[in-house]
């Protein structure tokens, strides 16, 4: 292991030159990003402001740390997930002189050490993927609240217990929704998370998935993307629901939808993305077929309860990487990938660099905004707050244009129409 206190540590600098390979070819597939690394580097907004950040240290990640320093702020970095860092992005990084804590592998208490080495120096804003680390300042170093102008949440589940931390009164700081601009949730978790998933299940198992019975427990956005693209490679899709309208979707769009004790019969493949706990545990893989796959892709290791599935094994071993095999009592083998984490970042790369280009946009712009509003002297309440509708238009807009796309306008006739409530039929 690498580490100089106060700068990094991670897991081989020796990884360094790799990992930049691999930085710039993310770079050559995320234009908007870049775009706005080039606009705002000559004025420098983020010079004097901190950020530390909790999010997967991947390629398009360095991207967006390396937007950030490129347009003056200072960095701190670590992991939002034990198994999601790519150690030679990690070195990069470090190598450039970012101060990062993150390697692949850590333990839970290597994973919380290495947030709390980012708030040393305590940071202006917070950028967070799942919010550990605006919960490990609520909880661990609340002092530091008043210092912090705000933050971002990036994913659904956090964003979640943040809505519900601010219900409550406890929120200390204002934190944007980035997950919920529809040029992340609609882009991201949809054909991110379904292309990366597929991606990771390939990667830790190889299996053939056309004519394989396919379910996926959640029909969100995230479990849609999954569903979708399971679906384009012949796989036979059923969907678990709690939620009716998610379930009447599922059924639309030509899905079969089933509770999960009867799902658990008949799967070949299990893939959760609900983030909530126990969705399959003890009873639903008691009932599986010898040789099912068990995953998840929700943020969280929650949602298999694999406390249970150990308990009902008699060997446990890893078949390849990321595969563990579970044999059970009644001689039936389940096959569990990654452990439980997100199967597209602990076995695979993550979102393709494309989609993850108008995520980190949206980020950019958040922490953009409230540098500025903190600069015009306005304090934001302690909310979680969305972002505004025409910066969604405009990431879009920039998006297109690099994709050498056109689309029309509204005349001043039709802008005028849209809003007169006079006019008839």
């Amino acid at each position: 292991m690498d580490y100089k206190e106060g700068a990094y540590k991670v897991r081989d600098l020796s990884l360094a030159e790799a990992g930049r390979k691999r930085i710039e070819w993310a770079e050559s597939r995320m234009p908007v990003l870049m775009h706005l690394r080039e606009r705002y580097s000559k004025t420098q907004p983020f010079k004097g402001y901190k950020i530390a950040g909790c999010l997967h240290v991947t390629k398009e990640t360095a991207v967006l740390i390396e937007t950030f320093k490129a347009c003056g702020a200072e960095v701190a970095w670590s992991g939002c997930n034990p198994l999601s860092t790519q150690d030679d992005i990690a070195a990069a990084l470090a190598a450039a002189g970012v101060e990062i804590y993150a390697w692949h592998g850590q333990t839970v208490e290597e994973f919380y050490w290495s947030i709390e080495r980012t708030l040393d120096k305590p940071p202006h804003l917070t950028l967070d993927d799942g919010a550990d680390l605006i919960f490990t300042v609520h909880h661990k170093r609340p002092d530091l609240a008043q210092h912090i102008i705000g933050g971002s949440e990036e994913t659904t589940t956090g964003v979640k217990r943040l809505r519900a931390m601010a219900a409550d009164g406890k929120l200390l700081y204002p934190v944007f929704a980035v997950n919920d601009a529809e040029t992340k949730w609609d882009f991201d978790n949809v054909y991110g998370t379904g292309q990366s998933t597929i991606d990771g299940i390939l990667r830790a198992t190889s299996v053939l998935l056309a004519g394989k019975n396919f379910v996926v427990a959640g029909y969100g956005h995230c479990g849609r993307g999954v569903a979708m693209r399971a679906r384009g490679m012949g796989a036979n899709v059923i969907v678990t629901e709690v939620k009716p309208t998610a379930a009447l979707k599922a059924v639309l769009d030509g899905f079969r939808v089933m509770p999960m004790d009867e799902a658990a019969e008949i799967g070949d493949i299990f893939v959760t993305a609900t983030g909530m706990k126990d969705v399959i545990r003890g009873r639903h893989f008691r009932k599986m077929k010898d040789g099912a796959i068990v995953c998840n892709t929700g943020h969280y290791d929650v949602e298999l309860n694999l406390k249970e599935l150990a308990e009902l094994a008699v060997r446990v071993r890893e078949v390849r990487p990321n595969n563990k095999e579970y044999l059970l009592e009644n001689g039936r083998r389940i096959y569990v990938l990654a452990d439980g984490r997100l199967v597209n970042l602990a076995a695979a790369e993550g979102h393709p660099s494309e989609v993850m280009d108008m995520s980190f946009a949206n980020q950019f712009m958040a922490h953009l905004m409230l540098v500025e509003k903190h600069k015009a002297g306005e304090k934001l309440p302690p909310q979680v707050i969305d972002l505004p509708e025409e910066l969604d238009q405009e990431i879009a807009r920039i998006k297109l244009e690099t994709m050498g796309i056109r689309i029309d306008t509204l005349t001043d006739e039709q802008r005028a129409y849209a809003t007169d409530y006079t006019a008839g039929t």
